[in-house]
């Protein structure tokens, strides 16, 4: 009999409506690994946060049908990932959310009902950051402990070096320069949601993975392709890693050169490639006078990352560790990150 494998996708989620823009906004920020004080304070400033920023918040999500398109989204990659894992045994993908629905108590009381051999938990973040991937498996252990859930779980931590994660990005913007005029100087700038510096600092391995997923598309373009990296959406009065996005494209006005952004840190569109790149980034780029402004979409069930997702959980199922699995010519990707995984043994 065929094992019955269960791949868990981990990802972010949205508000479905707009009357939940509020309450996803305060689970966001009521997470530790989001906002690092105690309670009371951080469900106190949790409260104050989301009231402050839910009213700018419905106005971005209301230029998307009043709804992220996340989970609508992410369901597609689930189903392109089933149907290429075929092979492997009875596999079946759940989806969790971190912030909302479905939750990922949620997905893990779906897996139980699937009643698994085995599970994989494959996070839709490529680089790891305690605030993300870290996060999600702290949840997963908990939701797992809360409905009972005990099976062999192996957890792939990072693949921002995957070389098929890099050719998906590689051909969308190959793709974009092929429709462009490219006699004037083209800047590509690779555009990762940011962090605040002292989580960084701290040892969070998320910029370093960023540069190593960066490094990985540049060998692949043209030698004398000008690029940058640069980071977006930053909140607070707390310093964040940078250039900024916005000072990238002040930088490239100024140099007289056209622009491509690619998101090199998400795989699927949402509020931060559909609103902030396409509608902000572009309206500013305009102000300054770039003369050519391009946006290279996310991978999202590109057939090559679709392919490299496969081939993770494939390689997952096939390793000895029970935890964090995640290598490349046998050596971790996750590196310090393996110290911050809540499921490592």
């Amino acid at each position: 009999m065929a094992k019955r494998i269960a791949v868990v996708l981990f990802n972010l989620g949205g508000p479905d409506d707009l009357d939940a823009v509020q309450p996803f906004l305060f689970n966001l920020f009521n997470d530790p690994a989001i906002i690092d004080l105690p309670n009371p304070f951080r469900w106190l400033l949790a409260r104050f946060i989301s009231f402050r920023r839910a009213p700018v918040a419905k106005k971005i999500y209301s230029h998307l049908g009043g709804k992220s398109p996340l989970l609508e989204l992410t369901g597609h990659q689930a189903k392109a990932l089933e149907n290429v894992l075929g092979d492997v045994g009875d596999v079946k993908c759940f989806i969790a959310m971190r912030y909302w629905h479905p939750m990922t108590v949620q997905a893990a009381e779906e897996v139980a009902q699937f009643a698994p051999d085995e599970i994989v938990l494959l996070p839709l973040y490529p680089q790891f950051s305690t605030t993300t991937t870290g996060s999600s498996l702290t949840e997963w252990s908990r939701a797992a402990e809360v409905v009972g859930l005990s099976v062999p779980t192996k957890a792939i931590c990072c693949y921002f070096d995957d070389d098929q994660w890099i050719d998906a990005q590689v051909d969308g913007i190959k793709g974009v320069l092929a429709e462009i005029d490219v006699n004037e100087t083209v800047r590509i700038l690779f555009s990762a949601h940011g962090l605040p510096k002292k989580i960084v600092d701290r040892g969070d391995p998320y910029q370093r993975h960023v540069e190593g997923t960066v490094s990985g598309i540049v060998k692949e373009l043209a030698p004398d392709q000008d690029w940058a990296i640069c980071y977006q959406s930053r909140v607070g009065r707390l310093e964040w890693i940078g250039p900024s996005t916005e000072n990238e494209l002040e930088r490239a006005a100024d140099d007289g050169v056209q622009v491509i952004v690619v998101p090199v840190a998400f795989v699927s569109e949402h509020s931060e490639t559909l609103v902030e790149l396409d509608i902000e980034y572009r309206e500013l780029a305009e102000k300054l006078g770039i003369s050519g402004y391009h946006r290279v979409p996310a991978v999202g069930v590109n057939e090559k990352f679709i392919s490299g997702l496969s081939q993770l959980v494939k390689r997952a199922l096939n390793q000895n560790n029970t935890m964090c699995s995640g290598t490349k010519d046998g050596q971790r990707r996750c590196e310090t990150a393996l110290s911050k995984c809540p499921l490592q043994v």
